[in-house]
Formats: structure tokens, C-alpha cells, sequence
């Protein structure tokens, strides 16, 4: 029987999210799971690939952000080699079999597909060939491949040319990618996700400056602690030469949203049926309690999940985004036409979430005259703790 969390977001959309409650099992067993679940791993193309200019690969935006800021990420490292994933993608498969796992999720780096980021600018035939004999290998071993077709890397020529996903302009240079991607790999990959995470996309890079592209809050914005922890940032607050945190995390997520849409579109009109693969979005959402037992705060908690996960999840479930955005950030928000709205409204056949922790949410309203930021309009201050007691157990 599934247990009710005290928080139902979502709520206005008819999206109801449920957490079980109790103790965790201090052991689980594949057994306990159901036939069938596939267990695995996954990787992004930046984080593991390395060869960042080789063999035909044109630049991202990643390569750009790490050598320009390398005062930005905790260890000032970059992916320049990473574990040279590029080179020795037969090793790591051998481990992945080794392990046990069933599947494997990789991401498809844009730029070795799309050196010039748009397909006039050409197509590098040996980034297909290198994902095509990685796909081979897993097949041959019985691991399923899972494929990512954005997950963060974007052509850094599109960034210079028009402000990458910025601008509306990015959505038929995404679907081209995509579409490339469906036609050379989905007659063996059939499981696609079309974006990994656009929240952290959209948040860490437009409105903390914490990820690539490295925009946000100004020194106008009067940061003076950091708004969210990131495993690869430093732990002091940003200061962006260039961003505007009220505006831009909303302009990109509307974006991703359409492009994702798009790709889909192209998939279940073009493909779906001859390949017989499934497609969908993977999202990722921290989940939030009430740090007090009253209505301000279960309101509070309810409002984090719908500026996280309920960003993403409202548009392709029911076309739009949840009310309490439009509510609390007005204009700033864009919208959908009716044709758009369409487009999205059902644009999965399946949606990830990717889930990292929990944390405690606090009703904490917005200071008067301040300048609009995506940090301050859900009017929630987030904490692991509470009167000093951890909410749970520190794992890493």
C-alpha cells in the first residue's frame, strides 16, 4: 500500500507525487524488485569521454566554460581527459558486464556528431563510427544501450553565433542533432533521452553562473551565499560578469522544453514505429519536507518541487506550466502558443527522475526592491537541517 507524503505538488495540475515512508531496508536484494527492472549506470560525454579535440570533435561549450573558469569547478579540473572514456570505451565495458549492470546510459556529445553545431556545417563521420562500435560492444555483451542527446554539451559555435539556448533558434539545430542521432543509432538504441536534467542546465548555468555557460547573478544581484551545493562547484558564492538570473533560467528552460518536444515529434512521426523504441525526458528534483509543522511551510515545500521537478513535468503532462510559476513569476515567464502547447502536452512515453536527497523547506518571502532571480521567486529557503539534527543520514 503507497504511503502519502504531507506534501502534494502538483496538486492544481491533477499530478499527485507520493514517497513511501519508514525505515530503509538495510538490505535490498534484486529479488525485491519486479521482473523485468533493468538495472544499470550512466555517464554524460563530457564528464567521461575526454578526446575533447580529437578526432574531428568541434568545441562545447564545457571545453570553453572549464578553461576560461576553471575558479568555477572545486578541484579547477576540466574534461579534457576525464577517464579517457573516448579511448578505452572496450575496457569500461568489460567492467560494466563485470559489475552485473543491464544497461548502460551514455550521452552523445553533440559536438562529435555536429563539430560546426548544424548540420550545413557537416557531419563527422568518426564521431558516428565511435558511437556506433560502443553501441555494438554492449550489444554484444547484452547490456542495453540507453542514449542521452543533450545532457549539457552544447556546440560552443552556436553560444557565439546566437546565445545557444538563449535563443529559439536552437530548436530546429537540436532536432537536426536528434534526428541524426535517430536515424544512424535507433535501429539498435531503444531507449532515448532527448534532454538529462534541464533543470540543472537551466538553473546552475543561467541563474547560479555555476555551470556552463557560466551566467547569472552580478554583482547588481548582491549575492552573499551560495543558493544550492554542487558536487563539482566551489562552496563560496558566484559573481557572473554577464546573466540576468530573473529572465534567463525561464528563457532556456522554455527552450529545452520546446527542442525536447520537437525531438520527439520527429521520433514518433519518423521512427517509433520501424525502430520500435521509446523516448522520453529525465528530469531531477531534490524532495523537500516542511521544516515546521504549519501551512506557510507545507506550502513552501510544495512550492520547491513545482519550481524544480513540476517546471518540467507540468508542460509535457498537461501543456503547461504549474499555476504557482505563473503566479509568483509573472511575465518573466514565457508562454506557449496553442500550437506549442500541443506539441508538448503528451511528449514522452516515459519520464526519468533523477533523485539525489532531501531537504527541509522553509516559507521565506521575497525582500522588497529586489531584482527579480529565479533564486527568490519561489520564496522558499531550503536546509538539511533541522534545530540542528540532520534530516537524514550523510552518505557522501
Amino acid at each position: 500500500m503507497e504511503s502519502q507524503s504531507n506534501v502534494d505538488p502538483l496538486h492544481n495540475h491533477g499530478i499527485r507525487i507520493s514517497t513511501p515512508q519508514g525505515p530503509t531496508p538495510s538490505k535490498v536484494r534484486r529479488s525485491d524488485f519486479p521482473k523485468g527492472f533493468i538495472f544499470g549506470a550512466a555517464t554524460s560525454a563530457y564528464q567521461v569521454e575526454g578526446a575533447w579535440n580529437e578526432a574531428g570533435k568541434g568545441e562545447s561549450n564545457w571545453d570553453r566554460f572549464t578553461a576560461d573558469h576553471p575558479d568555477k569547478i572545486q578541484d579547477k579540473g576540466n574534461g579534457r581527459l576525464a577517464i579517457d572514456h573516448y579511448h578505452q570505451w572496450k575496457e569500461d565495458v568489460t567492467l560494466i558486464k563485470k559489475v552485473g549492470l543491464g544497461s548502460y546510459r551514455f550521452s552523445i556529445a553533440w559536438t562529435r556528431i555536429l563539430p560546426g553545431g548544424r548540420l550545413s556545417a557537416g557531419v563527422n563521420r568518426e564521431g558516428i563510427n565511435y558511437y556506433n562500435d560502443l553501441i555494438n560492444l554492449l550489444l554484444g555483451e547484452g547490456i542495453i544501450p540507453c542514449a542521452t542527446i543533450f545532457h549539457w554539451d552544447v556546440p560552443q559555435c552556436l553560444d557565439d553565433e546566437y546565445g545557444g539556448f538563449l535563443s529559439p533558434r536552437i530548436v530546429e539545430d537540436f532536432s537536426d542533432f536528434a534526428e541524426i542521432c535517430f536515424w544512424e543509432f535507433g535501429d539498435r538504441v531503444k531507449l532515448w533521452i532527448t534532454l538529462n536534467e534541464p533543470w540543472s542546465f537551466s538553473v546552475s548555468g543561467y541563474a547560479l553562473g555555476s555551470f556552463a555557460p557560466g551566467r547569472g547573478p552580478t554583482h547588481e544581484d548582491h549575492v552573499t551565499k551560495p543558493v544550492h551545493r554542487h558536487r563539482c562547484n566551489v562552496q563560496d558564492p558566484i559573481i557572473c560578469s554577464d546573466g540576468n538570473p530573473g529572465t534567463e533560467p525561464y528563457i532556456v528552460a522554455h527552450h529545452l522544453i520546446l527542442a525536447h518536444a520537437v525531438a520527439v515529434d520527429i521520433y514518433k512521426k519518423n521512427f517509433q514505429k520501424l525502430q520500435g523504441g521509446k523516448i522520453g525526458v529525465t528530469n531531477v528534483t531534490a524532495w523537500y519536507e516542511p521544516l515546521n509543522n504549519t501551512t506557510a511551510d507545507k506550502e513552501a515545500a510544495s512550492r520547491a518541487v513545482d519550481f524544480s521537478l513540476g517546471w518540467f513535468v507540468a508542460p509535457v503532462v498537461t501543456g503547461d506550466y504549474p499555476p504557482v510559476m505563473r503566479r509568483l513569476v509573472g511575465d518573466r515567464l514565457p508562454t506557449f502558443t496553442p500550437e506549442q502547447a500541443n506539441l508538448v502536452k503528451g511528449s514522452y512515453d516515459f519520464l526519468g527522475i533523477n533523485y539525489y536527497t532531501t531537504q527541509y523547506a522553509t516559507n521565506s518571502p521575497k525582500t522588497p526592491g529586489a531584482r527579480p532571480s529565479y533564486n527568490t521567486d519561489q520564496e522558499v529557503q531550503t536546509s538539511t537541517e533541522r534545530n540542528g539534527t540532520p534530516i537524514g543520514e550523510q552518505v557522501c
